[in-house]
């Protein structure tokens, strides 16, 4: 297993944890506030220079200094990932120093991150000495990341995307409503973002492509419009339950909340669509 072969200043600066792409567009609920194990001390946490902190200022400097960690966690396991390198809790233990006794909890939300945000899953690949890696969420295959340079994976925008197909009637998404939901996390047609490159592009050419969705003219429409569908990939790779229930884990909405989407997607399963 390798080691770790530069300081984290080195990493590349990863999407910020916090109200990005899924949450930022279904309007999630703030995270709850990291809470402190029962089990830690502040004995170790800075003091005022001026007199003691009270209990809950340094509760708050704890909160703060976790929530840094889970971001520097996950530049870290961006990082591993870019660099199609594994990783090891031993690694990353040495990436939260002073706080490795949260490394649970910070581990637990890191990884959350990861899979709400980017896409990614964290997968541990040899429980032996609980090695990691990151691979694309719900099944899917495509990270979207090039294999000639460092890239984000945009593997997050397109289960976005999925979702937001299946939240129409009869699971076909008009353009205008994609671009226009879209548009609320700055990713607009035409605009090269700094994530996903021109999203255009990507949507209507690169992942069609790919197969995960379908891009067509709407019948009879004059001026054309346009509409998208789940393409063959989205089907062979993952189900309706699954990004259904992807949504839910972001925006607190309840999967039931859509009967027929919610009945269809269990058929699918079962007829193992």
């Amino acid at each position: 297993m390798s080691e770790l072969r530069q300081p984290e200043a080195d990493f590349q600066t990863p999407v910020p944890a916090q109200g990005l792409v899924e949450a930022q567009l279904l309007g999630a609920e703030g995270e709850e506030a990291v809470s402190p194990s029962s089990s830690s001390s502040y004995s170790d946490l800075p003091q005022d220079e001026e007199g003691p902190s009270t209990w809950h200022d340094q509760e708050d400097v704890l909160q703060h200094a976790l929530c840094q960690k889970v971001d520097e966690l996950v530049a870290f396991l961006l990082f591993k990932h870019q660099t199609k390198e594994s990783t090891t809790k031993a690694e990353m233990l040495t990436i939260l120093k002073d706080y490795q006794d949260h490394f649970p909890m910070v581990f637990r939300r890191a990884s959350e991150d990861m899979r709400l945000i980017l896409g990614l899953d964290v997968k541990e690949v040899d429980p032996s000495n609980h090695s990691y890696v990151l691979v694309p969420t719900l099944g899917l295959t495509y990270d979207g990341m090039l294999s000639d340079r460092p890239s984000m994976p945009k593997t997050g925008l397109l289960v976005l995307l999925l979702g937001l197909i299946l939240l129409e009637a009869d699971s076909v998404a008009p353009e205008e409503v994609v671009w226009g939901a879209l548009s609320k996390i700055d990713v607009c047609a035409g605009r090269e973002h700094y994530i996903y490159g021109e999203p255009r592009e990507l949507l209507t050419k690169v992942w069609v492509q790919e197969g995960y969705v379908e891009y067509r003219q709407v019948p009879h429409s004059d001026p054309a419009r346009y509409e998208f569908l789940w393409g063959p990939r989205a089907y062979a790779e993952t189900s309706k339950c699954q990004v259904l229930e992807h949504l839910h884990r972001v925006s607190e909405w309840d999967p039931r909340s859509f009967p027929s989407l919610s009945a269809e997607g269990v058929s699918d399963e079962e007829q193992g669509a």
